[in-house]
């Protein structure tokens, strides 16, 4: 099969931007690493007009799909876990063109996962954590169960994926594969929601006490990436910075809701400036050492 798709990739490999080349195979009937295509082409370039370009093909009655992505999309992807087939690709796929040996210090990076980059990963991953959680309880509390039974589930697969980043590996599309032999408590709590004979109730109910108290367990630590960087200056930050500052571009729209639990558990402290309106005050944000 590589033979027959090498006139695609022979002609991105020759071009100087081009940094590398995997082929990633399907090697069973129904195969969601590849989208169910026989094969997948990632080509990994400097720069790009698109940071995410995709073209499929036919060929002997057979498909296949070409992803050409910048270094900065993977550089993104690989923080924000936003694409989770990016590192199975990474690290399965085999390589057929590496400028410079640029994969091999990639599949080096993922294997070695450098604490600087598990911090901010831990930090993205509790925002939305956070956010979930902090909605399905809300939803708990106002007797929704089933859209609060939707929330959870989310809730912990965030909390899963935490827990694997935590023990410094990469959270695969078979997260909870890895969570069983990592943290079993965690994957009870998910097997007890799921298929737990008491009724929906019940079972959120045990479920928000425990991630109450594995929350506030994790709070400190998973949150050093985000005060780390608002402790890089002296003076307070408007939400509106934080939203702006380039190292927290991932947190996205669960900044508030992190922002907002990190007051409650203490971590964050609120400043507020007069504006010209009686009685009304900016807030402004400093983190707690």
């Amino acid at each position: 099969m590589e033979n027959l798709l090498r006139p695609i990739y022979q002609e991105r490999a020759s071009h100087p931007g081009t940094l590398g080349v995997l082929v990633i195979e399907k090697t069973k009937p129904f195969h969601p690493l590849t989208d169910n295509f026989d094969v997948v082409l990632l080509i990994i370039v400097q720069d790009n007009e698109k940071p995410w370009f995709v073209k499929h093909y036919d060929f002997e009655g057979k498909k296949a799909a070409m992803h050409v992505v910048s270094e900065e999309q993977v550089n993104e992807w690989l923080i924000s876990g936003s694409h989770r087939r990016l590192v199975a690709w990474l690290v399965n796929g085999k390589i057929i063109f590496d400028r410079n040996e640029y994969i091999a210090g990639v599949k080096e990076r993922i294997r070695d996962f450098p604490y600087e980059e598990r911090t901010r990963k831990i930090g993205v991953e509790f925002a939305r954590l956070i956010r979930r959680y902090t909605e399905g309880k809300e939803l708990f509390a106002s007797r929704q169960y089933m859209d609060a039974y939707n929330f959870i589930l989310h809730a912990l697969h965030h909390l899963a994926r935490l827990s694997v980043i935590e023990h410094g590996f990469h959270p695969e599309i078979t997260v909870w594969n890895q969570v069983k032999h990592i943290e079993p408590e965690i994957f009870k709590l998910y097997t007890e929601l799921l298929s737990g004979e008491d009724p929906l109730d019940k079972r959120l109910e045990l479920l928000l006490l425990a991630n109450d108290f594995s929350l506030s367990s994790k709070s400190k630590n998973a949150t050093v990436h985000i005060r780390k960087v608002m402790n890089e200056r002296s003076n307070a930050w408007t939400y509106q910075e934080l939203m702006e500052e380039e190292q927290l571009k991932e947190y996205g729209i669960d900044l508030g809701a992190l922002l907002e639990y990190m007051i409650e558990k203490g971590l964050v402290e609120v400043h507020r400036s007069e504006t010209k309106g009686s009685g009304i005050f900016i807030r402004e944000y400093s983190a707690i050492e």
